[in-house]
């Protein structure tokens, strides 16, 4: 009997994170609504790709992945936008396998996917 184990989950380099992390439909209770989770490498691929212009060629090195993660990604995330849009459910950004880019230093001194800011106090 032979046992697959799957690969470990590469790190995925990101340069933005949001500071809103939950969207839903006007005029629907949160709790009437289903949700749907985009991790934060799938919103950094959609970025790249759809808001910056960017060829699959020229994004993943960004991520520091290959141009075929970068596929998987950006599909998966344009699917979960697709049915959150189109069935009117909620969506939720959070984590995933992240590490923050450098467009992102001082953000949080903990050095996690979080929003916290790291203000100085006066």
């Amino acid at each position: 009997m032979v046992i697959c184990m799957a690969r470990p989950v590469q790190t995925r380099k990101i340069d933005f994170v949001p500071r809103a992390t939950f969207f839903k439909p006007a005029g629907i209770p949160r709790l009437e609504l289903e949700e749907v989770a985009l991790t934060l490498d799938e919103l950094e691929a959609v970025r790249l790709a759809d808001l910056n212009g960017l060829y699959q060629e020229m994004a993943a090195p960004k991520m520091d992945i290959s141009r075929s993660a970068f596929a998987r990604i950006l599909e998966s995330a344009r699917r979960k936008i697709a049915d959150a849009l189109i069935h009117g459910k909620s969506l939720r950004l959070e984590g995933g396998p992240v590490q923050a880019g450098p467009a992102r230093a001082g953000i949080c001194p903990r050095d996690c996917p979080c929003r916290h800011r790291n203000e100085k106090s006066p």
